[in-house]
């Protein structure tokens, strides 16, 4: 279950209703460490029912070939598995890929049309510039659906140590998590500070908006 997405859940289900139409849809979530970007790929796939899901390692390597070659071939790939029912693809982690395998993706994804395709980048900053592609930006839990994660996880907390933890990871949801788990094995007086690692922060707007997500497609889609 997410807590305290629903905006960006119900942004998903509009993203994969009109892939299935035949449209293809593109949107780089961007985010902290921890803020829960894999946790929203996941949801998508578990709700592109009727669709194929890609989701895997990209390694094309300094020595792919020529680059509009090699990103054609990604766009013919795309296109034919989203011929019956559309498709799904999701890049995690697209920070870590290789200058080859980024810029084949980016160019494919610039130039999916009514394809049937939606493709979904999940990145840190710095790191995978996407420019010309539309981007939502992942931000922290509101301070009531952190609270009820860490309820959820943690169970009943002191006072303290539960004002503490949700203080420190500043609506992180990773960092609700870990930080619970360290104050309780530690005790409520814990060791200062936050997990810096899983450091969130900001509030989340409505992903309803998600600043123009790339639709192309047939009129109407």
């Amino acid at each position: 279950m997410l807590w305290g997405r629903d905006g960006e859940q119900a942004t998903m289900h509009q993203l994969l209703a009109e892939a299935r139409e035949g449209a293809s849809v593109v949107l780089v979530l961007r985010g902290d460490p921890g803020i829960g970007k894999t946790a929203l790929l996941d949801y998508a796939a578990s709700a592109a029912d009727g669709m194929r899901v890609l989701r895997g390692a990209f390694g094309l390597g300094p020595a792919a070939g020529d680059r509009f070659l090699v990103s054609l071939g990604v766009l013919s790939l795309l296109s034919e598995l989203a011929e019956e029912g559309g498709l799904l693809c999701l890049v995690d982690e697209a920070h870590w890929l290789d200058h080859a395998s980024a810029d084949a993706l980016l160019i494919a994804a610039r130039r999916l049309d009514a394809d049937g395709v939606a493709l979904l980048f999940a990145a840190r900053d710095p790191g995978f510039p996407a420019p010309g592609l539309p981007e939502y930006r992942l931000g922290g839990l509101l301070p009531a659906d952190a609270a009820k994660l860490l309820d959820a996880t943690a169970g009943e907390l002191p006072v303290g140590l539960r004002h503490r933890v949700l203080g420190e990871a500043d609506g992180n949801p990773l960092a609700l998590i870990e930080l619970s788990d360290l104050r309780t094995s530690r005790g409520s007086a814990g060791a200062p500070g936050p997990l810096a690692e899983v450091e969130g922060g900001g509030n989340s707007g409505s992903a309803s908006s998600a600043c123009g997500v790339a639709r192309r497609g047939p009129p109407g889609t």
